[in-house]
């Protein structure tokens, strides 16, 4: 889908996604110590308000100029700053480089080709210490899960991140995939989960 696509959807309701953060996000970055924050693909910005009311300064960036407005709307009426909210194709992005102590991708599905180049932005823009969080509709849901795009070839695996970012120089700390309960559905979500550090 392509920006007007997106902004189509975006203006088909008042949230696609929940107002709370990505449960792994919450799980897995609720203990750093606040920073630089970067959200990749950043929607309607639940993310990066989350990240923001706990004190980050967060880059979003996303290409829907629709969602961002959204953010922007969502985060004046929370009371919350610190977020700079950036329109920006990610294929043509470039993000500071070593500039961030955490950078989110969550559910960004693109070919594995856009993926990687996505990804190799991502971990150069990650400061030392910093952590890269990946998240994303796995493979297996066409079979095994719910939800999700239903396009093999916009679908990947967590090795699939894992093998992205071998000549990347991060140390993966975390690469597999878990399962989200999504309600009234009698199987959960499978998501490709990548935890990675500089």
């Amino acid at each position: 889908m392509d920006s007007a696509e997106w902004d189509a959807r975006y203006a088909a309701a008042d949230l696609i996604w929940s107002a709370t953060p990505n449960r792994w996000v919450a799980a897995e970055l609720a203990e750093l110590l606040p920073g630089r924050a970067l959200d990749l693909a950043c929607g309607e910005g639940r993310n990066a308000l989350w990240l923001a009311a706990r004190g980050w300064r967060v880059g979003a960036v996303d290409f829907s100029k629709v969602a961002l407005a959204k953010g922007r709307q969502a985060a004046q009426s929370a009371g919350v700053e610190r977020i700079e909210w950036v329109e920006a194709d990610l294929l043509g992005y470039q993000p500071e480089p070593r500039g961030y102590d955490a950078v989110i991708i969550a559910y960004l599905q693109v070919p594995a080709d856009e993926r990687r180049l996505v990804l190799a932005q991502a971990a150069a823009a990650l400061a030392a210490g910093g952590v890269l969080l990946v998240v994303a509709h796995d493979s297996t849901n066409l079979t095994d899960g719910v939800g999700g795009p239903q396009d093999p070839a916009v679908l990947y695996t967590a090795a699939d991140v894992r093998a992205d970012l071998a000549a990347s120089g991060l140390t993966i700390e975390r690469a597999e995939p878990v399962l989200r309960p999504v309600e009234g559905e009698p199987r959960p979500a499978i998501d490709a989960l990548v935890r990675a550090t500089r």
